[in-house]
Order: structure tokens, then sequence, then C-alpha cells
């Protein structure tokens, strides 16, 4: 019976046989159509399967959250009814994708109970619904705490605990909630942390709690041969009106359009209403029945653009989204990472695209150091077509205001000022500008011979 069970399962899973799972654990994964592992998921399911602390620096997309989840489920004792493990997000939208992620794969696992524990819900319904001590608990902080404080959750005996975007946590302020339920788990506890970046205030936590550990880092490539990265230069009075045109321009299957604040969210999402764009809006700012409506309509694909704050790019994953664009270039290069990673997962290709005005200039030089290679693009009779490489536009625009400044001397006031005067000074800088381009090209006919 067993060596039919084996063959079923098929021999894709033998990449995650490595891992000493069980059958019910490979058939789980083969049910969810998982072939190899990721990077993040080969280093990091190891240590998790050997009692070790994890401090993993990992981008989205990398596949981190089954890096934690497939080691948790096989290490979940089913008689033992109580909560073994807790699953901390900074946000609800996050919390109930992982708990779907679980749902998915204890399909194979009907004894292993999970529950979501999120903010905008009824407490006292919650209280009630924790008396079951669920094997394992995924949800926001300060949910999780509430339930804790109030004894309607009993976590003496947990052994694991993640904190997943464990900078986003500390950036919307859930630090001292986190500290609070890591002190109410078991004191061997194991330390699952992932994050994008590793911040001061999160070193103090890690020194507290996990000690010196290996910071387990994954290189996202800032070029992934999926995605193609597009740069369209627009002044910034006229950034809405591109953004219209692609809009009518490009049909995504989803496009997900990120602004820098809500307020230009809401500005942009008013707008292209306006002008008849099928789109959505999705930040911190909607209430959390919108935000729940929102997400139905997305998944249900309703919209063919979304706008969204960087709250999206790191605490909602949109599965299947082809296009990004970026509306404004965000100050921190991890922000740009974790929107462009929208897409181009898997064995799917995306599209990013990223308007930049004149003041944004600066910030596109960091993202060409920082190793992403940009296509030069703009809206050419509708369609998204190469243009010239930026730098060459911008020296040739700096000769071209060279040659103006170096003209204009030769062009003075008359010392008696009759009517018409800036007419005729205008008309004269005009004359001598063309007879200063006409010598410019002879000579520069004449340098090009003498290179051949």
């Amino acid at each position: 019976m067993v060596n039919e069970f084996k063959i079923e399962i098929g021999e894709n899973m033998n990449a995650f046989k490595r891992f000493n799972f069980d059958d019910t654990l490979l058939k789980a994964i083969d049910n969810i159509h998982f072939t190899h592992p990721t990077m993040v998921q080969e280093r990091v399911i190891p240590r998790v399967m050997s009692d070790k602390n994890v401090i993993a620096q990992s981008a989205t997309g990398s596949g981190k959250t089954h890096a934690f989840l497939l080691p948790i489920i096989s290490k979940i004792i089913q008689d033992d009814k109580s909560t073994q493990a807790i699953i901390l997000t900074p946000t609800r939208e996050l919390a109930r994708q992982i708990n779907q992620m679980t749902k998915d794969l204890l399909v194979s696992f009907p004894e292993i109970e999970a529950k979501v524990f999120v903010g905008g819900t009824e407490l006292e319904r919650d209280f009630r619904r924790a008396n079951s001590q669920p094997h394992i608990v995924i949800g926001t902080p300060t949910r999780v705490k509430s339930l804790i404080a109030n004894s309607a959750l009993k976590v003496s005996e947990t052994k694991m605990i993640v904190i997943d975007e464990a900078d986003l946590m500390i950036d919307l302020g859930f630090l001292e909630q986190i500290d609070q339920v890591s002190n109410a788990i078991h004191s061997d506890a194991q330390f699952l942390i992932f994050s994008a970046t590793i911040p001061e205030q999160l070193q103090t936590f890690l020194s507290k709690y996990v000690g010196k550990s290996e910071v387990i880092v994954i290189d996202t490539p800032k070029n992934k041969t999926s995605i193609h990265y597009s740069l369209v230069p627009v002044k910034s009075q006229d950034k809405k009106d591109k953004i219209l045109k692609i809009t009518k321009t490009v049909t995504p299957y989803i496009g997900i359009i990120f602004a820098n604040s809500r307020e230009r969210a809401d500005e942009l999402f008013e707008y292209l209403l306006e002008n008849s764009i099928n789109v959505g809006l999705f930040h911190g700012g909607l209430k959390p029945r919108e935000r729940q409506k929102e997400v139905k309509k997305i998944e249900n694909l309703e919209y063919h653009w979304v706008i969204a704050s960087d709250l999206a790019s790191r605490g909602l994953d949109f599965d299947g989204a082809s296009h990004v664009i970026n509306f404004d270039i965000p100050k921190e290069i991890e922000f740009f990472t974790h929107r462009v990673g929208r897409v181009g997962r898997g064995q799917y290709s995306g599209v990013a695209i990223t308007l930049y005005s004149p003041d944004e200039q600066h910030l596109v030089d960091i993202l060409e150091q920082k190793g992403y290679k940009f296509v030069h693009e703009d809206i050419i009779r509708g369609e998204l077509k190469e243009i010239k490489d930026r730098n060459k536009r911008t020296n040739r625009r700096k000769q071209q205001a060279s040659l103006d400044n170096d003209l204009t001397y030769k062009v003075r006031k008359p010392k008696k000022v009759k009517p018409g005067y800036k007419k005729k000074m205008r008309t004269k800088l005009q004359k001598l500008e063309r007879e200063e381009r006409k010598k410019h090209a002879v000579r520069t006919k004449r340098q090009s011979r003498k290179q051949r």
C-alpha cells in the first residue's frame, strides 16, 4: 500500500524528499503543484527541521511562505491539542493569504487545525474561536496579543513562532506587541524571522530572543529575465496623462499601479475612473470591510488595473499579476524591489513600467547603480516603443543649452528702447542660433570623416 502511494506522488517529488518529509506531506506538496524548492526553501527548511532559529533576508516572491509552512506542518504533533505554532504578519490580508496557503496543504491533514485571527473582526467571537486551541495560529500582532492577554489562547507550550515581514512590522509600530507575544510562549521556542532588510530596531529584538544566528541572505537578481523593465520619461505635471495613455494602450491580466502615498493613490484613482478606466483601489486607508471587498474583486479579476500604496507590495500577494507601473519611484530601493516582484514569478513573465520626471533622475541613477537595467520606452502612435537612452538625450539638451548660452551675449539690449525691441532681439538670437547649428553640423561631419 505504501509503495502504491509513492508511485502516485510521482517522480517530481524527489526534489522535496531530501527534507525527510513524510509521504502525506509530499502528497500535499504534489497537490499544490510544487515540483522543486526555491532557493530560500533550500536553505531555510533544513534549519527549521533541525530545530534551529532562522533569520532570513528575502524579497517578495522568493517562496518564503512555504519555506516555513512546510516544516511547521511536518513538525505538528496531531494528537497534542495545543497551539504549537504562531505565525505573525503585519497585515490582515497577508494573514488571510497565509491561512489559505495553510488550508490548501492541510487538506491532506484533516486532524491539524489552523485558524486566522486579525483586527477588524469581532473580538468576542475570536475569544470563542481561540478556545479550541488550534495547532497553528495565524494572525496580526495586536489581535494575537489580545487573545493571549485574555487567556483565550494558551501559548505557554508553543515552541514555534514566525515573524513575517519583520521590517514592515517595525515600520507599522508592532514591535511592542510582538515582544509581548514572544514573552508568553515557551522559553525554548524556535524563532523563524523573515525580513527584506535588517534595521537597527530589529537587531535589538534578535539579540534578545534569537542570540547569535547566521542571517540567510537570498539575493534576488535585479534583472530577472522574466521581467521586462520599461523606463518612461514624463514631465511632472503630465504624469496622470501618461498613465492614462498607458492604461488605454496596455491590457493586463492584472495590472498594479503603485503610488508613494494614499493621497496620490486616491487622486490617481479618481482621475482614471473619470476617464472610464476599469480600475480598483487598495491601500491602508480603506476600512476593513472595504479592503476585504476589494481583495475579492481583485481575485475575481473584476479590474484591469489596481492602484495601490506600498502596503500592497509587502502585505498582499496579487496572484497572476502581469504588469506593474511605478507612478512614483519609491525613495527606498527595497520598495521598488517588492513592487516589481509582483510580476515575473514562477513560469510567468511580466512587465514593470517606471515613470520618471526630471526631479526623479537621481532615483533612476540609484536603481541603475543597484543593477536594474531598463529599456527606454514611450507611447508612440498607440504603442509602447523603444526610444533613445535618457543619458544621450540629456547630453544633447546640455549641448543645446550651451549653444544658446554662448550666443546671448551677442544680442544686446539697445540703449534706447523702442516698441517691439524684444521681438527683434529674439529674431536676431534665433538667426544666430541657426548659423551656429550649421557650423556645428559641418564640424561634426568633418570629425566623423577624420575618424573613418
